[in-house]
């Protein structure tokens, strides 16, 4: 089997199915990405062009060999509207993964704030994407994100009934409320706030990061099949996870080194 070593922390600028062929079985722990999905954007060198369901469905099997057991998959996807209709190709990709053998463990919704006018006039504004939390087996890995506050947190939670202590006075029964909360499944980010970035759509570093701590500890390895700009492998190095990064677009590969390559040269300097 190829040296995964000389694959961990690098760009791939390949086909993703030609990086995965290179990995060993359950090599992965965490997969996030968002695919070119029904020419919702248009992408450098015709990145997208071709994709289709037909074209989904070896990458679906193949991720789903190279996860770990207990391992995750963030996939963010919308749909088009096309005469009338919304395509459906999430949910279809969704139910495929099922197919391929993952637990469709959450379906999550990313809501862009700020994204101002767009979907049909027919309709409300598109403002949102979904994230579907799949996973290979029972997950092994969940830290949820504390960060709602709450608006009773420090005060007693219901007064209770009162009784006697062993030295015959009189407690008040009921614990405090926590100051912040977890967050729910739906997820807000304010678009334009990654790194300056010659990316046509990139992946906000808040989602990338948000769900790379959420499902990952430190040392794990982190796979984007779709790279893009490197967000994913960038908040995967902040956050202390190694990571794998496949990218088919030259000029977005370039993007993606330029972006990483200053967190790398930080981290050989201290060895």
């Amino acid at each position: 089997m190829y040296a995964i070593t000389r694959m961990i922390n690098k760009i791939h600028n390949e086909n993703c199915l030609d990086t995965m062929s290179r990995m060993d079985d359950g090599l992965v722990d965490l997969v996030v990405t968002s695919p070119p999905y029904d020419n919702l954007r248009s992408y450098k060198d015709g990145v997208g062009d071709d994709w289709s369901f037909e074209v989904f469905k070896p990458i679906a099997k193949e991720l789903f060999r190279v996860v770990k057991d207990g391992g995750v998959v963030v996939w963010v996807v919308g749909d088009a509207t096309i005469n009338g209709s919304e395509t459906g190709t999430s949910f279809k990709q969704a139910l495929y993964f099922m197919e391929c053998g993952f637990n469709l463990h959450d379906t999550m919704i990313y809501q862009a704030n700020g994204t101002g006018a767009k979907g049909s006039n027919n309709a409300y504004w598109q403002s949102f994407e979904y994230m579907f939390i799949l996973t290979k087996g029972q997950i092994k890995t969940v830290n949820r994100i504390q960060d709602i506050l709450n608006t009773s947190g420090g005060k007693k939670r219901g007064a209770g009934s009162k009784k006697l202590n062993a030295i015959g006075t009189r407690t008040e029964r009921g614990s405090i409320n926590p100051i912040w909360s977890i967050r729910p499944n739906v997820w807000k980010v304010n678009c334009g706030t990654n790194d300056k970035t010659e990316h046509t759509a990139p992946f906000p570093e808040k989602l990338a990061r948000d769900h790379i701590y959420s499902w990952s500890n430190e040392g794990d390895l982190v796979y984007d099949p779709f790279g893009g700009s490197g967000t994913t492998a960038k908040m995967a190095h902040l956050l202390k996870r190694n990571w794998i990064l496949s990218e088919i677009s030259s000029d977005y590969c370039e993007i993606a080194r330029k972006r990483i390559d200053p967190y790398l040269k930080q981290m050989r300097l201290a060895i």
